[in-house]
Parts: C-alpha cells; sequence; structure tokens
C-alpha cells in the first residue's frame, strides 16, 4: 500500500475549499425543505450529522412532505446511496490502522472528497480523504443548521439560485478528473443514460443506473 503525504490533510481541505460556498447553499435547501417537511430543527441536523448524505436526505425529506411512508422515504435513501458500495470498494485497499480509524474515513468518503483523494490508477490518498471530507462535514451541517432554524426569514432557496448548487458541484467534481479520452466517454455516457432514464425510472435510479459507464474502464 502507498501512503498519503503527511499534508495531504491541507491538500485535500485546500481542494474542497472552492466547493465549500455550494455545499453550505445546498445545505441550507436540506434544512428548509426538512422542515417543510415537518422535521424538528434539531432531527434535521442530527440527520445531516449522521446520515451525511445529501441526495439520499433530499429524497427521504422529500418523500415525507409529499405525505409518503416511511418505508418508501428509507428505500428511495438506500437505492441513491447504493453507489457508495462500489466506491468503498476502491477506497478500501488503501486504508489502514484501526477499525476506528476505517470507521472515519468511511464515514467521510463521499462523492466529493472520493473525487478529491483520487491519484489515478486506481490509487487514493486517505489523508486527502479526511482532510476533504472534514471540511465538507462541517460545511454540510452548518448549511442544514442555518436553514433549518433561521430558512424561514431568509426566503426560498430556489429564489436565491441555490437549486442550482447540486449540478454546479458535481461539474466543478468533473471538470478535473476528466482529462482522459477514456473519461470523457464515461461522464458523457453516464450523464446520457441518467438524463433517458429521469422521464421513467423511480427517483434514484438514474443515478445508480449511470455508473453503469464505469465499464468502460475494464480491460480484457
Amino acid at each position: 500500500m502507498v501512503e498519503g503525504s503527511p499534508s495531504g490533510y491541507r491538500e485535500g481541505a485546500r481542494a474542497m475549499a472552492p466547493l465549500t460556498v455550494a455545499i453550505v447553499g445546498f445545505g441550507f435547501s436540506f434544512g428548509v425543505l426538512a422542515r417543510a417537511a415537518g422535521f424538528g430543527w434539531v432531527a434535521a441536523v442530527v440527520m445531516s450529522a449522521t446520515t451525511f448524505a445529501g441526495s439520499a436526505q433530499f429524497a427521504a425529506a422529500s418523500i415525507l412532505g409529499d405525505g409518503g411512508t416511511i418505508a418508501a422515504a428509507i428505500g428511495a435513501a438506500l437505492l441513491l446511496n447504493a453507489r457508495y458500495g462500489p466506491i468503498g470498494v476502491t477506497v478500501a485497499p488503501w486504508l489502514t490502522g484501526s477499525v476506528l480509524s476505517r470507521f472515519l474515513h468511511a464515514q467521510l468518503t463521499v462523492d466529493e472528497s472520493w473525487a478529491i483523494a483520487a491519484e489515478g490508477d486506481g490509487r487514493y490518498d486517505p489523508q486527502r480523504i479526511l482532510g476533504a471530507g472534514a471540511l465538507l462535514y462541517v460545511c454540510w451541517v452548518t448549511g442544514t443548521a442555518i436553514g433549518a432554524i433561521g430558512g424561514e426569514t431568509l426566503g426560498d432557496p430556489n429564489s436565491l439560485g441555490l437549486d442550482a448548487a447540486f449540478p454546479a458541484l458535481f461539474l466543478g467534481l468533473l471538470v478535473p478528473i476528466a482529462k482522459g479520452r477514456r473519461q470523457l466517454q464515461a461522464a458523457i455516457l453516464g450523464a446520457a443514460i441518467a438524463l433517458a432514464l429521469t422521464p421513467v425510472a423511480p427517483p434514484g435510479v438514474p443515478i445508480v443506473a449511470a455508473s453503469a459507464a464505469c465499464l468502460l474502464g475494464l480491460r480484457r
């Protein structure tokens, strides 16, 4: 195993810094949505602190807010989070230390920190995961708290343009890593799959199905 640089924590946080505005805005939007769905502000903040999965949290809160069942909300959240299975498999070989250390890395391994920690050729820097993930975690929980506690006084998140934060965030992550022809092909194919399925598939399915574009990386 190749250990990450001791400066990897700072590098991870520095790479995450330009995304913090979008992350706080996204967290704010969730806080407002959670309150509209009937969550207390404490419940909204605790959910962000323990679940730490934006798309799954949005799906669960939206379903509950529309009168859906708890089972449907949990099912949608699990479906959206299915992508963390292959993500976890890719980073596991690069993690060492105690069970607690690996658990901390696992909690902070999300889409953004995973992309930032990628070094190419299947290698991941565990220090970058922690540096990037810790900053993202603080911003996400802080944004949720602001939205859940004071969101009503700040108005509709959509009127502030915060509905664009999520796609902008992922486009910002895609640009640095889609440098080669194969990576660009996978990105375009994944987007095409998701766009084609969005009008007809249940929420969460397009995102999971889009991961099939990764098969382009298989070699004979």
